[in-house]
């Protein structure tokens, strides 16, 4: 059904057409507005399910942890300070491998305190053993939160919903918003082959020796690289049930073999989008990444074959070094037989603006065929031809 939403009522409505069983919440910006919709729909009666008011994002995350754990479909949501909150819980959710769904509505980390949106917060665990992935539009968001169950409790790994805050969570957009019986057709009911059961006791998470450490740990990083399977089938199986994909683990808009490759995450890809349309004379093969945990070796590989050059872009920097996703692409590129050169730039820091005519600036840069090997990059309106002023 195609209703204009706020994009965090419209995640909201998504989770809600998941049946979950338990929803814990506690508000942060930009997040709060959507665990505020779903206690709106469980107060009218729309949604049968428990609602947990908790008193921090280590408490909610603790509970849909116990919850999953004794076999409910459980849910939370959180954002910046609050995700870091979580973080002790977090890999507990992982390293236990519980099925769980969290939408991060990713903003700036403090100090300095700011409540706009970059991707800090969602990068700063991204080793936590949770699959991470990220939306372009709001649609993508509402079409990845119903996959991000299916693949969590198919994979029996938690699964982190990125999606930009205010620019997606605070934006009316018109949504298709799915019908209950096509999402009871692509998600079972909620099973986990190692919940709690009081007539077959066990521990879980306990103490575990040297001896066994390093193989639980290789086991989770293989399930991690497992379950990429997992996503592309669930892309694939919810794609003939609506019509579309959500993104699959990377997917390629403009000429595939143009020289300049852009690689990016979240909603600056609309951005990017719109310039490839308005810029024709500067072509440009962009790679739109849903993925980033597991990192899809292979496939960014494949993206970027025969381009002469990568531009990488951050929401998102490790202080000290320097881009995290492009530090990622740097160490696949020794699988290539020619190549390119990368330009790894972090933009939109802090909620900054990225305007459309950020494109030819960055399509400019390439003619640095020794760039530095990272830096924060803003668009200067002063140095463009005055027609794409």
């Amino acid at each position: 059904m195609q209703k204009v939403l706020e994009g965090s009522q419209a995640i909201a409505e998504a989770v809600a057409l998941c049946r979950p069983q338990v929803i814990a919440a506690y508000p942060i910006t930009p997040q709060t507005h959507i665990v505020e919709n779903l206690s709106r729909l469980v107060a009218n009666a729309q949604l049968k399910c428990e609602f947990v008011s908790v008193e921090s994002e280590f408490s909610a995350a603790s509970v849909i942890l116990g919850a999953a754990m004794a076999g409910s479909r459980s849910y939370t949501a959180s954002a910046s300070q609050g995700i870091l909150l979580m973080a002790e819980v977090l890999y507990n959710i992982a390293g236990m491998r519980v099925p769980l769904v969290l939408t991060c509505a990713n903003r700036a980390i403090s100090a300095p305190l700011s409540i706009w949106n970059d991707q800090q917060d969602s990068m700063a665990v991204r080793d936590a053993g949770w699959i991470q992935l990220y939306c372009a539009n709001n649609q993508e968001a509402v079409d990845t939160t119903i996959q991000a169950y299916r693949i969590a409790e198919a994979c029996e790994l938690p699964v982190m919903v990125c999606v930009d805050g205010f620019t997606l969570t605070h934006t009316l957009e018109m949504i298709d918003i799915p019908e209950a019986r096509q999402v009871d057709a692509f998600l079972p009911d909620f099973q986990f082959s190692r919940q709690l059961d009081v007539q077959h006791p066990h521990s879980a998470g306990t103490l575990l020796s040297p001896d066994y450490y390093s193989e639980a740990r290789h086991a989770h990083h293989q399930a991690l690289l497992n379950a990429q399977q997992v996503i592309l089938e669930s892309d694939t199986a919810w794609e003939k049930i609506v019509g579309r994909s959500a993104g699959k683990l990377v997917s390629i808009v403009g000429n595939p073999d143009a020289d300049i490759a852009i690689i990016a995450l979240g909603s600056v890809l609309g951005t990017l989008e719109e310039a490839q349309e308005i810029y024709t004379h500067l072509p440009s093969r962009l790679i739109k990444l849903r993925c980033f945990r597991p990192f899809p070796t292979a496939t960014i590989c494949a993206a970027i074959e025969n381009a002469k050059h990568v531009i990488v872009l951050e929401r998102a920097l490790s202080l000290g070094s320097g881009g995290i996703l492009g530090t990622e692409v740097r160490s696949i590129l020794h699988t290539l037989d020619n190549p390119p050169i990368i330009h790894n730039f972090a933009i939109g820091l802090g909620g900054r603006d990225i305007p459309v005519e950020i494109y030819p600036q960055l399509i400019e840069a390439c003619k640095d065929t020794h760039p530095p090997y990272f830096q924060i990059f803003d668009v200067d309106l002063q140095k463009l031809p005055e027609e794409d002023r």
